[in-house]
C-alpha cells in the first residue's frame, strides 16, 4: 500500500507544482492619467472595467503630475498634454470590432470635445478581452 501512495502524492504533488507554474501570467495594463476632477467619472467606469477581469490583469496607474508619472511619459515618449492614455501589454491600439482603437483621451461622449477619444469602455473590454483570451 505504501508503495502506491507515495508515488501517488509525489505525482498529485508534481502536477499542482506545474498547473501553478503554467498558469497564465496577468496582462499588463499601464494607465497614464491627470488626476483632475473632469477625469474622475471615466477613471471610476474604467476601474470597473479592469474589476471584472480579476486576477488576469495587472494594472499600474501613473499620475500625470507625479515624479513617477513624468518618468513614465518620458519612458513612452509622450511630451504633449494627455488627459488619459491606456497600454495593454504594451500597445496603446488594438483592433476591436473590426475597427483600430487607440486608448487615448477621455472616453467618447465624457470630458471636453477637444480631449475625447474615440474609443468606448465596450472597446477597452473588448481589447482585454483579445489580450486575456477572455470570451
Amino acid at each position: 500500500m505504501k508503495r502506491v501512495v507515495l508515488p501517488m502524492l509525489l505525482a498529485i504533488g508534481l502536477a499542482s507544482c506545474l498547473s501553478t507554474a503554467l498558469a497564465a501570467k496577468p496582462v499588463q495594463v499601464e494607465v497614464l492619467y491627470m488626476d483632475h476632477g473632469p477625469l474622475q467619472a471615466s477613471i471610476r467606469q474604467i476601474k470597473e472595467v479592469f474589476s471584472e477581469y480579476g486576477n488576469e490583469i495587472a494594472v499600474s496607474w501613473y499620475d500625470f503630475e507625479s515624479k513617477e508619472g513624468e518618468a513614465f511619459m518620458a519612458k513612452k515618449g509622450i511630451r504633449q498634454h494627455v488627459p488619459l492614455a491606456i497600454w495593454i501589454e504594451g500597445k496603446p491600439k488594438w483592433t476591436v470590432g473590426g475597427k483600430e482603437v487607440f486608448f487615448m483621451g477621455f472616453p467618447t461622449g465624457s470630458g471636453p470635445p477637444s480631449f475625447q477619444g474615440k474609443w468606448t469602455m465596450d472597446d477597452l473590454r473588448g481589447a482585454l478581452d483579445q489580450a486575456t483570451g477572455t470570451k
